[in-house]
């Protein structure tokens, strides 16, 4: 079966790296070019088709609606954002899917599924990877469940980490290196000898500081080099 190509519309760094990370995990998905607003996309789209764009709404010099009323015959249309009021206006224009941010690979995986039963017909359906969008971690003689989506940080406490949730902290016995291994690495990164953090968490970050849902964290000497790179 050929692959599904697709290009990016996104002018957030973040975003476009965690669509990309996304992507490279869907084995019928082929990423053809990203661009950081819509005016070149569309230079783009003059010389090449694609099956699906990843469309962000605000965009700088042409906002992702507006560029989709210019397409006259449009391949399949993911939007990508923050914003939910957009979302009647977008399936008016017939849209494939609506990506609420920050959304989950599982969330992503259900739409470019979508897509590709749309453009598949008669096709034999293929196995789909099972996807994990959780762990169980021993809490106070129990397992307890905690989604990847839940979780702002994990931090080490000796032999002990913390598991800080937007539900609650939960203390397990067990290393950070242990607890890292067992976290998605396109959606957790180490930021500090005792910290890692959830990439979707990060409301803004210095080359010292990380703050996420509020809460501030230091940057590790040894993980400052690249950090631009690293989120």
């Amino acid at each position: 079966m050929s692959k599904l190509t697709c290009i990016i519309i996104e002018d957030e760094p973040l975003a476009v790296k965690i669509l990309v990370e996304y992507i490279s995990q869907v084995h019928f998905l082929e990423l053809k070019e990203s661009f950081k607003d819509a005016i070149l996309a569309t230079e783009y789209l003059r010389d090449n088709e694609v099956d699906l764009i990843f469309l962000d709404i605000h965009l700088p010099r042409l906002k992702g609606m507006a560029f989709l009323k210019t397409l006259v015959h449009p391949p399949a249309i993911i939007i990508t954002t923050a914003y939910h009021q957009y979302a009647v206006e977008g399936f008016n224009l017939n849209v494939t899917d609506y990506l609420l941010k920050p959304f989950e690979f599982n969330r992503f995986l259900t739409a470019v599924t979508k897509v590709k039963g749309n453009k598949g017909g008669h096709e034999p359906k293929e196995q789909l990877p099972e996807v994990k969008d959780h762990i169980f971690l021993n809490v106070q003689k129990k397992k307890v469940k905690i989604l990847f989506s839940e979780i702002i940080y994990v931090e080490s406490q000796r032999e002990y980490v913390k598991i800080k949730t937007i539900k609650g902290e939960f203390i397990s016995k067990m290393s950070t290196h242990e607890i890292e291994r067992m976290l998605p690495a396109n959606l957790f990164k180490r930021i500090h000898r005792s910290y890692i953090i959830s990439i979707s968490k990060i409301d803004s970050y210095t080359a010292e500081l990380i703050e996420l849902n509020g809460i501030v964290l230091p940057v590790g000497r040894g993980y400052r080099e690249g950090m631009e790179g690293m989120l």
